[in-house]
């Protein structure tokens, strides 16, 4: 039986700047490091892997006509926390996508865009966020 999507992997065109962005901007820990062009982090409970384009592929990438992967998301305790994020990320000079809304199932989001132009969302959803992902079931 699936757990729930833990791992995803991210190609980047700049390792700084998207380690910068997940570990310090988002807080996210480096879980495994085996050398300069991959990093593999985690916010606890989940493995996010960035491995740096090669460089004959960075030369013609170009984030502004759009990516393959629609968003990714990360989920929060609370709408409040979904603010607060906003809010960080913004003073942050991180271009925001969609601004903080309240859904109709209840949800709360915003989305956010990483360095290489990847859609994240932070989102508190009222049947996963009050989970206790430490528990096994």
């Amino acid at each position: 039986m699936l757990k729930g999507l833990r791992h995803l992997a991210l190609r980047v065109t700049d390792m700084a700047k998207a380690r910068h962005f997940y570990q310090d901007l988002l807080g996210m820990t480096v879980a495994w490091e085996p050398d300069p062009e991959n990093i593999y982090l985690t916010s606890g409970w989940d493995n996010l892997a960035l491995h740096l384009m090669p460089e004959e592929e960075r030369a013609g990438f170009n984030a502004s006509k759009g990516q393959a992967l629609d968003h990714l998301g990360f989920i929060v305790e609370s709408p409040e926390a979904v603010q607060a994020w906003d809010q960080r990320m913004r003073e942050a000079g991180v271009r925001i996508v969609k601004p903080f809304k309240r859904h109709r199932d209840g949800s709360s989001s915003f989305y956010m865009a990483d360095p290489d132009g990847n859609v994240i969302q932070i989102l508190y959803e009222p049947h996963i966020s009050p989970l206790n992902f430490s528990e096994t079931r």
